[in-house]
C-alpha cells in the first residue's frame, strides 16, 4: 500500500503503557510517583479513558490503599460498599442458599463502575503529567534488533479496499526503551509478543471464560445497596464452568453478568442466550422487575491463574494486569491484582531507568514473586483446573477440600491439558439446545443488545477480524462443527447466509463487535486474528458500567 511508503511522526518517552485500564493507570501513575522527571505516556483504543471498561465490579482496595492512600480525600468514586453477601445454587425452578466461601467475602470492598473508577485514574495520572491519549489503538510494535522500541498507532482513514481515503492520517511512532502491554485479555499486541519472544513456553494454556453483561435500572424499592449475589448451577449443565453475578449500586443500579467458561465443548452452546434465560429464573427475575435495561456489553477473562501466567518480560518491556492473566478466579476479582502487577512493573521500570541505559526488566517478575499477589494466587492455583478436571460437584468438593483442609497449601498443583479452542466436539456428537424466543422485556436479542453498547465502526475501513484461511470458514466450522462462531459470539458479528439454499458462507458483520475477543480465542482452529479496528471505533460504555 502507498500509505505505507509514508514516514510517520515520531515521539519520544521513556515509558508507552499500551492501554488506561486498571493496570496501565495503575503503572503509569506508580511510575510518575517514584521518578516524577519520567516522561510517561498512555495510549487507549477507547474513545475516552474507560469507554471500553466492562465490569460490574466489587472491588478490593488493597491495591488502590497502595497507590494513592488518600483516594477518599481525592473523590474516588468508591461509594457503594460491600454489605450484603449471598451464594446460591439454582436448579431450574429453586434456588437453594450456600455457605458464602471465604474467598468470595466481600467486607470491605465497594461495588463501583470500574469505567468510573479508570476515568478517575485518569485524572489522577494527568495531573501528575502523563500524557494520555485516548482513541488511538497501538496497532503495530516497533522494533530494532530484536528489541521493542514502542509501538505504532493505526493509521486513520483507510478504506475497506485497503487504500488510503481523503481522510487518511499515518499513525504516530511513540517510541521509549520501556513498553507496558496492558491491553486487557487476549490483546493483539500481545498476542504476537507471545509468540515472537515465546513467552507461552514452558507454561500451561491460558484458559478464558466469556462475561456477557447487562446494566439495569429498577424502582427504588426493589434496589438494595450493597447486595452481591452470586449463583452457580442452572442454566449451565454439571460439565460447563461457570456462574452469575448481581450487584446492587449507585442511584438505583443492578450490574448483572453470566461467565462461562471458553472450555465448554458443547457447538451448540450459546453464551448469550444462556444469559438471557438465566433471567427468567423465579429467584433472578425479582432483581429485574419494573426495571429497564439501560447497557449491554461483553468481554473475555483470563482464568487460567498461576499455572497460565506467560513469561512477564520480553526485550524491551512486560506484561502488566489481565494481559498476562492475575484474575483471581475464586475470588472473582481481578482489578486489585491487575493494578499491583502495574505498581511492581513501574517499580522495576523506575530502577532500570537509573541505569542510564536501556536493561531487561528482570526485577519485574522478581517482585511479583515476592509480593501478596503470587501468595494470593498460589493460594487458590488448583480451584479453576479442578472444575474443568472433575465438573460442577467434583470441582465444588476439592475447593472445600483445598480451602477448609489444605488452606491453599496442597503438595501437588493440577494443570491444564488443552487450550479452549481444542476442546469443541462435533456438532453431530452434541445434543442442540433449544432456546426461548426475548420476550423484549427480560429477555432480548443480540441486534438490540449491541444498539444499547454505543458500538460504532467507521463502516468504510478495512475489517479488524481476520480469517487466516477462509476456506475454513465453511470446509471446517460449518461442515464440522456448524459455525459455532455464529452462537458464540454475543454481537452477531458471524452469520451463515446461503444455508437454506445449499450454499452456506460465512458474513462477517464487523461493525457489531464489542470487542470481546472470543471468537479469536474459541475457535476450534485459531482461523480468526482480532486485530485492532481504527482508535475511538467499538463499544462505549456509560459511566454505570
Amino acid at each position: 500500500m502507498a500509505a505505507d511508503l509514508l514516514p510517520r511522526e515520531s515521539m519520544e518517552f521513556d515509558v508507552v503503557v499500551v492501554g488506561a485500564g486498571p493496570a496501565g493507570l495503575a503503572a503509569a501513575i506508580r511510575l510518575k510517583q517514584l521518578a516524577p522527571e519520567a516522561a510517561v505516556c498512555v495510549v487507549e483504543k477507547g474513545s475516552e479513558v474507560g469507554a471500553h471498561i466492562l465490569s460490574g465490579a466489587v472491588l478490593e482496595p488493597r491495591a488502590l490503599n497502595e497507590l494513592l492512600p488518600d483516594w477518599r480525600q481525592r473523590g474516588a468514586p468508591l461509594q457503594t460498599p460491600a454489605t450484603d453477601d449471598r451464594f446460591l445454587f439454582l436448579t431450574s425452578t429453586r434456588a437453594f442458599r450456600l455457605p458464602t466461601p471465604p474467598q468470595m467475602h466481600n467486607k470491605g470492598n465497594y461495588i463501583v463502575s470500574l469505567g468510573n473508577v479508570c476515568r478517575w485514574l485518569g485524572q489522577q495520572a494527568e495531573a501528575l503529567g502523563i500524557e494520555i491519549y485516548p482513541g488511538f489503538a497501538a496497532a503495530e510494535l516497533l522494533e530494532e534488533g530484536g528489541r521493542v522500541t514502542g509501538i505504532a498507532t493505526g493509521d486513520m482513514g483507510i478504506g475497506r479496499d485497503g487504500q488510503p481515503t481523503e481522510n487518511y492520517q499515518r499513525g504516530m511512532a511513540l517510541r521509549a526503551p520501556y513498553t507496558l502491554i496492558a491491553e486487557g485479555c487476549r490483546g493483539s499486541l500481545a498476542k504476537q509478543l507471545m509468540a515472537r519472544y515465546g513467552l507461552r513456553q514452558g507454561h500451561d494454556p491460558q484458559t478464558y471464560a466469556i462475561g456477557i453483561k447487562e446494566l439495569w435500572e429498577i424502582p427504588a424499592a426493589q434496589h438494595k445497596p450493597g447486595l452481591v449475589e452470586h449463583t452457580i448451577g442452572w442454566p449451565l449443565d454439571r460439565a460447563t464452568y461457570g456462574g452469575s453475578f448481581i450487584y446492587h449500586f449507585g442511584e438505583n443500579l443492578v450490574s448483572y453478568g453470566l461467565v462461562i467458561g471458553l472450555d465448554y465443548s458443547n457447538p451448540w452452546l450459546s453464551p448469550f442466550d444462556e444469559m438471557q434465560r438465566f433471567k427468567t429464573h423465579p429467584a433472578i427475575r425479582a432483581h429485574f422487575e419494573d426495571g429497564r435495561r439501560i447497557s449491554y456489553g461483553a468481554r473475555a477473562l483470563s482464568e487460567g491463574g498461576l499455572q497460565s501466567i506467560p513469561t512477564l518480560i520480553f526485550q524491551g518491556g512486560a506484561l502488566i494486569g489481565d494481559t498476562a492473566g492475575f484474575l483471581n478466579v475464586p475470588k472473582i476479582k481481578g482489578t486489585h491484582t491487575a493494578m499491583k502487577s502495574g505498581m511492581l512493573a513501574a517499580e522495576a521500570v523506575a530502577e532500570a531507568l537509573t541505569n542510564g541505559k536501556p536493561a531487561e526488566l528482570t526485577r519485574y517478575p522478581e517482585k511479583i514473586r515476592a509480593s501478596w499477589v503470587w501468595e494470593e494466587l498460589n493460594a487458590v492455583r488448583n480451584v479453576r483446573p479442578a472444575f474443568a478436571k472433575m465438573g460442577l460437584w467434583g470441582g465444588l468438593a476439592y475447593s472445600a477440600l483445598d480451602t477448609y483442609v489444605f488452606r491453599g497449601r496442597a503438595p501437588w498443583t493440577f494443570h491444564y491439558a488443552h487450550a479452549d479452542n481444542q476442546t469443541v466436539q462435533d456438532a453431530s456428537m452434541a445434543p442442540q439446545i433449544a432456546y426461548p424466543k426475548p420476550d423484549g422485556v427480560l429477555t432480548f436479542d443480540r441486534l438490540s443488545s449491541v444498539f444499547i453498547s454505543n458500538t460504532n465502526h467507521e463502516e468504510n475501513q478495512p475489517g479488524h477480524l481476520k480469517l487466516r484461511d477462509p476456506a475454513k470458514a465453511i470446509a471446517v466450522n460449518w461442515n464440522r462443527y456448524r459455525s459455532p462462531e455464529t452462537r458464540y459470539c454475543p454481537a452477531a458479528v458471524y452469520e451463515i447466509v446461503g444455508a437454506e439454499e445449499g450454499h452456506p458462507r460465512l458474513q462477517i458483520n464487523a461493525q457489531n463487535c464489542v470487542h470481546c475477543k472470543t471468537c479469536d480465542i474459541k475457535d476450534p482452529e485459531q482461523n480468526i486474528d482480532w486485530v485492532t479496528p481504527e482508535g475511538g471505533g467499538g463499544p462505549n460504555y456509560p459511566g454505570g458500567m
